[in-house]
């Protein structure tokens, strides 16, 4: 033990966390007069979607994931760091994470609690006998039939969540003697207004999995789930709006509509899986599965549009009170200031004025369709309500083997053939009182009274066309997606150590097929592009030691390239198929080395990480101010680096009291200089090429970097259990504004200037500390029947302004940096899910 004791000495002591200096050398370099502008608020992607820490963490044995999924995820914690692109998630080996982001989008099957209990977790890097996997780890999820066992499940659950309500079921027949195995579940999850105002709920979902075992080494599966869910979103505001209304949660997309809530903003998605599968089991020792499947349908986000109009958000700057002050005009700053504390229709959606405005914009549009002498007059809409969709197909064929070639060694290999088009669009849903909107890009120049050049045409082939409810308009292109992907592992069991070894080789490539015309782009918008290529592979492997039965040291490694996603990987492939400068597969070098002791009265784990990423690339649109246009910022030869330590503590104290304690710190930042290119989007001019962002020490911003917990728990030999937990959030920043790390940010300003460190500066958040009490207690009903019953209140303390994350808004004025101030997310006050359940 002393040996093991100074081991972990070492170790800890070798933890060296680079000191951050934010400026960096930024202020020594030339200051050139290029050109500056402003950039428009816009949400940071990810932000409006689920967290990337699933909620499927809770079963995991190991106590450090277990409490990142259940006890840190409110507060936007991940594992390491890592976006869900670093892990894969499998439903019955097949991989899940979506094919044009990398990420796992849990939404696609919610509500399917119940029947997608059967897991496998590991989180780093791992061996996995179904696929390669990435540095964040494996979760397979078991729904094969024959897996689950005989009984009925009802289970009713009551939150003050997304969701007030949720109802499940879930029935299985077991194999029956007939060689036939059925799995059948369903849900319901609804609340007429969530959590925060103007948001509501109302989702479906289901699953079926069938089986029929045809001989002894044979059997087909055949599974299909989906989870079709619409939701009214939440925004997030800037501090002075939600001071105003004194609500960290202010929600600005909402209003009411004769006397009903009305979101703006409503998340609609449906996107089924079907498999089917053959089960061989080719002798005691060797097993094939084989499966064919198709992932398929609609989601998008619906969302305001408006032209020859102002902004109509009761959010946007022009329409807060601090505006009014730089103008220096107090009397409209205390009156928008009163109006916006005291009247709620004030700072909401105001749906009967743009009703109103669409109701009196008669126009004529003249040559509608490109034809001559085709001059309609009608209501033309300046306000519309439109569904940006992101529909998907994929086909997918998945072969894996596994075989025991003796006691001591382990083979398992795999194939996977992808083929996925994904068809992004925009879409008429309201045209709120209007007759009509003119498929036109609204920032281009008219050449006469409602006359528009051939550069205005969103689609050439039908100038000035004229769109309905249902009709596409605005852009409309495919992503074309194809991967082929192989891996093979060899893992070595012996008495004092286990090891393994795996690696992977896979092609992708992709392009981009244009269904519109664009007018600013007619050579390279309309068909299909230049394919992109890549080839990439990775190697990976791992060695456990046994110093005794209690006692373990592990070690893992992994070097991977990635080829690039396809979101990324364009400079706006709405309006045509510009690809990247310097477009290069990332590159990612992982390891870890991990500490474990388990024995009946305590298991623990204490781990240390590194993980570099190489030549990542950034890509955003954002509104620019001065140009009345949106421009492409596109970022390459971003690296960042992720290093820290996990330690988790189980200690069961007496036979009924048991202790937990987990700790996790990281530091998350970027170690390059990147290079970025700036494109005007309605044109192809270049506002800036190579231009050298000062990446290199700022945090990786939006989430805790250390996190803290410590609980206690209670279990009754009667079959009930309290417990509480003690929670601790710190070194959170800001995501950053890239281009304020620039040496043309700074153009104008001289070295001492006092405004040059608050442009460079990143904002750390306040350190914050939350309070988790839970309870449960369960009955055996005439030694047949079970009931369950539990509680979790989250936050109990009701704190409300923690800030958990944010970052500052890509459009800012240098000659006003407050204009544009950073976007806070907080921590949800007291949340509470009861559930109970009964079992058959």
């Amino acid at each position: 033990m002393r040996n093991i004791t100074l081991l972990l000495l070492f170790l800890l002591l070798g933890i060296s966390f680079r000191s951050v200096s934010q400026v960096d050398t930024l202020t020594e370099n030339a200051v050139y007069p290029l050109p500056s502008f402003n950039l428009s608020e816009t949400e940071l992607e990810g932000y409006g979607e689920n967290q990337d820490v699933s909620g499927l963490l809770m079963s995991s044995r190991d106590i450090f994931e277990s409490t990142a999924g259940y006890t840190f995820g409110p507060a936007r914690y991940r594992i390491r760091g890592y976006d869900t692109e670093n892990t894969s998630v499998l439903i019955n080996g097949i991989k899940v994470n979506d094919i044009g982001s990398g990420r796992a989008y849990w939404g696609s099957w919610g509500g399917l609690n119940d029947a997608l209990r059967n897991q496998s977790i590991y989180t780093g890097i791992n061996a996995s006998n179904l696929t390669f996997g990435g540095i964040g780890g494996v979760t397979n999820i078991t729904t094969r039939a024959s897996a689950y066992g005989k009984g009925l499940k009802v289970t009713y659950s009551s939150a003050n969540r997304s969701y007030r309500n949720r109802i499940m079921v879930l029935y299985s027949t077991g194999m029956m003697e007939s060689g036939w195995a059925l799995t059948v579940s369903g849900s319901r999850r609804w609340a007429e207004e969530g959590y925060v105002k103007g948001t509501f709920y109302d989702a479906w979902s289901y699953f079926i999995s069938a089986e029929k075992k045809i001989n002894s080494k044979h059997s087909i599966g055949l599974i299909g789930y989906g989870s079709p869910n619409k939701r009214g979103r939440t925004g997030i505001a800037v501090q002075e709006a939600n001071d105003l209304v004194n609500d960290n949660h202010y929600n600005p997309y909402w209003g009411f509509q004769n006397g009903e809530v009305r979101n703006a903003r409503i998340g609609n998605y449906h996107q089924p899986m079907i498999m089917l599968s053959h089960y061989w089991t080719m002798s005691s020792k060797t097993s094939l599965t084989s499966t064919l499947y198709y992932n398929f349908g609609k989601g998008g986000s619906t969302a305001l549009n408006w032209t020859e109009t102002g902004d109509p958000r009761p959010d946007y700057y022009r329409n807060l009170p601090s505006y009014s002050l730089e103008g220096g005009d107090m009397e409209q700053y205390e009156y928008r200031t009163r109006m916006w504390q005291e009247n709620e229709v004030f700072r909401q959606i105001n749906w009967d004025h743009m009703y109103f405005a669409n109701s009196k914009f008669l126009n004529t549009i003249y040559n509608v369709d490109g034809i001559d002498g085709n001059n309609i007059t009608a209501y033309r809409s300046k306000y519309i309500i439109e569904d940006r969709r992101n529909d998907k197909s994929q086909i997918g064929f998945n072969m894996n083997v596994k075989s025991e070639l003796n006691k001591h060694l382990n083979l398992a290999g795999g194939l996977e053939l992808v083929w996925y088009k994904g068809f992004h669009f925009n879409k008429i849903v309201d045209l709120l009182g209007g007759e009509f909107w003119l498929d036109v890009d609204k920032y281009a120049d008219q050449v006469g009274t409602y006359t528009y050049s051939d550069e205005s045409q969103n689609d050439l082939r039908t100038p000035n066309r004229l769109v309905k409810v249902g009709d596409r308009f605005g852009h409309d292109y495919t992503s074309n997606v194809n991967t082929y992907n192989g891996f093979a592992q060899a893992e070595f069991t012996y008495s004092k150590f286990d090891f393994y070894v795996a690696g992977n080789l896979s092609f992708s490539e992709f392009w981009r097929t244009g269904n519109m015309q664009n007018g600013k782009f007619p050579e390279n918008s309309l068909g299909d592009s230049e394919k992109k290529q890549f080839t990439n592979y990775g190697v990976k492997g791992g060695l456990v030691f046994k110093i005794d039965g209690r006692n373990f040291i592990s070690a893992n490694g992994e070097y991977s390239t990635r080829a690039p996603f396809f979101r990324n990987s364009y400079i706006s492939p709405r309006t045509r198929d510009y690809t990247v400068t310097n477009l290069v597969s990332e590159k990612i070098l992982s390891g870890d080395i991990n500490y474990r002791f388990r024995a009946s009265w305590m298991k623990a784990r204490l781990s240390l990480y590194y993980s570099k990423f190489t030549d990542q690339t950034w890509s955003r649109s954002f509104y620019h101010d001065d140009l009345n246009t949106f421009v492409n910022y596109a970022m390459t030869g971003v690296d960042k680096v992720h290093a820290g330590m996990e330690l988790g503590v189980k200690i069961n104290i007496t036979t009924s009291l048991v202790a937990t304690a987990v700790y996790g710190r990281g530091q998350f930042i970027y170690d390059s200089r990147p290079l970025v290119t700036i494109t005007e989007d309605n044109s192809a001019d270049v506002l800036a090429e190579d231009r050298v962002v000062y990446l290199e020490n700022y945090y990786v911003g939006g989430m805790p970097q250390t996190v803290g917990s410590v609980g206690l728990k209670y279990n009754s030999q009667k079959y009930w259990w309290l417990g509480v937990n003690f929670n601790y959030f710190g070194d959170i920043y800001l995501d950053i504004n890239p281009d304020r790390r620039t040496a043309e940010a700074l153009a104008g300003y001289a070295q001492d200037d006092y405004r040059i460190e608050k442009i460079l500066d990143q904002e750390k958040l306040p350190d914050g500390f939350t309070m988790d009490l839970f309870a449960g207690k369960s009955w055996r009903v005439n030694k047949k029947y079970y009931i369950g019953l539990s509680l979790n209140v989250s936050n109990l303390l009701n704190t409300r302004d923690l800030a958990i994350g944010g970052f500052e808004q890509l459009r800012y004025d240098h000659e006003n940096i407050d204009r544009f101030p950073p976007k806070y997310i907080y921590l949800f006050g007291t949340q509470y899910f009861l559930n109970i359940n009964f079992r058959m």
